[in-house]
């Protein structure tokens, strides 16, 4: 626990009504959505302007206390549990939008912006910002990109990393670090935004970030393609990109699923389907119509029992509302929910279903899958009850066995969700022994004191 000295010192940089100590407070920022054991921290403490920002920094480096950045917490890696105590550094009093900028297609944004008003704010422009990880109407740009969150346009749009230009961020002498710039084409330094991306708060704390937008599509087309079996489904994908077609979202949704999300939103979803196909295709209106014509034929030539078009844009934001709604509606059966995110080349995705049904016939466990399937990032979500050890031992092993033949296709451990606490273990088999100890000394020399978000992605 900071002395008194300390807390002082925190209140006089932030104010006391920033500097939040109470138990209640302190355990509210002990965990994230992460189904790790939670940690609670010292302090909480909340930043309302650049300067404190870089101020709380250089104060916690004095006194070697270890930062975790937090967001709105909702990373499934444990990315923001403080698992070496210190202090939390809440971002969301950094929530300016800085600037839109619609002649040069770029904006510039605090951290603790939430990415739907962001996105929102941004349409309202005519521009559009394609990144939407499922938690958007909560989650933070600064997490975003702290994470590298993906999305269900992630297909043909990308993530996260490809739609920021610049980061400015406090090392840990709270000195501002300047990377990346608003002009299109930049290669002036070392490429230190691209190090800040996916590097969850172990490599800087964020200060403002600038964010590329891009016109909107001018038409979109949804359907929905229903299969007896979901090899079908699976070789359906495949031949889609074969037919270089590139949707916008591509999604799968198993049996599992798909009856627990109709149980939670009655959308209308096919009960007795084995696997149905989420597509979206978009762009220019006559490239649309072609697509979509392309898309249902080959649907029924692989297999599918039925294709529907969504008739309008009430039916299409309810087929797209059913697949968000799939994590809530998992997250019903039972109190724990396990989700994971391995990722595999779209190739091995027949192979990784039918890994992840037989992994869960092995451990006795209820695994639905369901997620980006056209980027090969498949969400196998158990579910469970942390409070059976003997059933959530099984679980640990199930995860085991599902990253270990992930990486035997060539995949990875994650897609979108991180590394964290949670997967850091496994970091050497997806890399190498040196891959760790490069990490690690580069980490030693930004970082000698270890404050920054300890113990995440690379252990330590």
């Amino acid at each position: 626990m900071p002395s008194n000295a300390l807390i002082k010192e925190f209140q006089a940089i932030v104010g006391k009504e920033n500097v939040l100590e109470s138990e209640a407070d302190r355990h509210s920022y002990s965990y994230d959505s992460a189904v790790l054991d939670p940690v609670v921290p010292d302090l909480a403490v909340r930043p309302t302007t650049s300067e404190e920002l870089g101020k709380v920094v250089r104060l916690c480096n004095e006194n070697g206390l270890p930062v975790t950045p937090r967001g709105s917490g909702t990373n499934l890696s444990g990315g923001t549990i403080p698992s070496k105590g210190g202090i939390v550094l809440l971002t969301n009093a950094l929530n300016k939008i800085v600037e839109i900028n619609e002649e040069d297609l770029y904006a510039v944004v605090q951290p603790g912006v939430i990415t739907a008003k962001f996105a929102a704010e941004v349409a309202k422009r005519g521009l559009f910002y394609p990144p939407d990880p499922g938690s958007q109407a909560v989650s933070t740009l600064g997490g975003n990109v702290a994470e590298n969150a993906g999305g269900l346009r992630g297909l043909k749009y990308g993530v996260t990393k490809d739609y920021v230009m610049g980061v400015d961020f406090f090392d840990v002498n709270g000195e501002l670090v300047k990377s990346g710039s608003r002009t299109v084409k930049c290669v002036t330094g070392l490429n230190l935004s691209a190090l800040q991306v996916a590097s969850e708060g172990t490599m800087g704390v964020f200060n403002e970030i600038i964010l590329k937008l891009v016109p909107p599509p001018a038409a979109n087309k949804a359907m929905m393609a229903l299969f007896d079996n979901v090899d079908k489904a699976s070789a359906t994908v495949a031949a889609i990109i074969a037919a270089k077609i590139v949707p916008c979202t591509l999604e799968l949704l198993d049996n599992v699923t798909i009856n627990l999300v109709e149980d939670f939103t009655k959308a209308g979803l096919p009960r007795d389907a084995q696997a149905i196909l989420l597509i979206e295709v978009d762009g220019h209106p006559g490239q649309v119509a072609e697509e979509a014509e392309k898309v249902v034929a080959i649907c029924k030539k692989t297999g599918a029992t039925e294709v529907k078009a969504a008739k309008d844009e009430a039916e299409r934001n309810k087929l797209w509302e059913a697949r968000r709604a799939a994590l809530p509606a998992l997250a019903r059966a039972k109190p724990t929910t396990v989700l994971e995110d391995a990722t595999v080349p779209r190739s091995k995705i027949p192979a990784m279903i039918k890994a992840i049904n037989a992994i869960a016939k092995k451990y006795d466990l209820t695994i639905g899958t369901f997620g980006h399937a056209g980027d090969g990032n498949l969400h196998p979500t158990i579910m469970c009850d942390k409070r059976d050890k003997n059933e959530f031992h099984r679980v640990e092993q199930a995860v085991d066995e599902i990253f270990d033949v992930a990486l035997s296709f060539k995949g990875t451990l994650s897609g979108e969700h991180g590394i964290g606490l949670a997967k850091a273990k496994w970091l050497e088999k997806e890399t190498s022994a040196a891959t760790i100890a490069y990490a690690k000394a580069l980490k030693k020399a930004i970082d000698p004191k270890g404050i920054l978000n300890p113990g995440k992605i690379i252990g330590g």
